[in-house]
């Protein structure tokens, strides 16, 4: 059997986060550079769970699939997970998406040339989110929101205290919790939820030509929002989910009594 290395985790987060973006920036694509003759705003929500789905079956036996930075950062926080490896898994899941993001220009790139020539807001929005309708820090407001709602109903999902799902379904219905962030909550900030699905491509597109990539159509510095934001309101999510049920759950198995296991033949010793 394989030991598990940091090497082989962050392979996995890179990949999955892969995953997520080339569906997610698939169908933004597809709708917006072809006019609406693909489909419209409602299927852009059930793409992204369906790229989150696959995405936990493909990297969650090695690394958990965290695939967010949010999620990481609140793992840190209240499960333990080794602060020594937050970093690390941070730029893995960046430089996935980044990746995706080259990738999806690479293929649609007849439909970019195509759609916005000169390459403008008109299609920023494939790669990353921008505000409607509200201030910079509407859309913060919007992402503290919309993250604590994402990773609180995660760790609802993952603990096994609790009535988590059985049979491996987990990651479909994460993805079903994408789907319904999207379809009810995405019209203020474009639901990023996830600093590296945001910055990743939001890097790539400045890197090709998006010389306003990091601003909102108004001017003001944006790119910072969909990382802070996220990032507290996973942490806020993790902590509300914990302060009502966690706590009032059993203890888990591993957590009970004694950090040292039994040991019957040390204990005749000591004796």
């Amino acid at each position: 059997m394989k030991r598990r290395t940091l090497t082989g985790e962050l392979s996995a987060e890179f990949l999955g986060t892969f995953v997520i973006l080339i569906f997610g920036i698939g169908v933004v694509a597809q709708v917006v550079l072809y006019g609406g003759k693909f489909g419209d705003y409602t299927v852009i929500p059930f793409a992204w769970g369906w790229g989150v789905a696959l995405a936990i079956y493909v990297a969650g036996g090695v690394s958990g699939a965290h695939l967010n930075p949010a999620v990481t950062l609140s793992l840190a926080l209240r499960r333990g997970f080794p602060w020594k490896k937050v970093v690390p898994y941070w730029g893995a899941q960046v430089a996935g998406a980044f990746v995706a993001a080259a990738l999806m220009y690479f293929n649609y790139q007849e439909a970019f040339h195509r759609f916005d020539p000169h390459k403008t807001f008109k299609s920023q929005g494939v790669f990353s989110t921008l505000t409607n309708g509200v201030s910079v820090l509407g859309g913060l407001r919007d992402q503290i929101i919309l993250t604590a709602i994402l990773v609180g109903l995660i760790f609802a999902l993952i603990d096994e205290r609790n009535t988590a799902p059985k049979a491996n379904m987990g990651p479909f219905l994460i993805g079903i919790l994408i789907v319904g962030i999207g379809e009810a909550f995405g019209s203020n900030s474009g639901w990023a939820i996830n600093p590296a699905r945001d910055f990743g491509p939001r890097l790539f597109s400045w890197l090709a030509g998006w010389h306003t990539a990091f601003e909102t159509k108004t001017g003001s510095v944006y790119f910072w929002v969909p990382i802070v934001g996220p990032l507290i309101g996973g942490a806020v999510g993790a902590s509300v989910y914990d302060f009502f049920i966690g706590r009032f759950l059993p203890i888990a198995e591993e957590e009970v009594g004694d950090a040292e296991p039994q040991n019957p033949d040390l204990d005749a010793a000591r004796a």
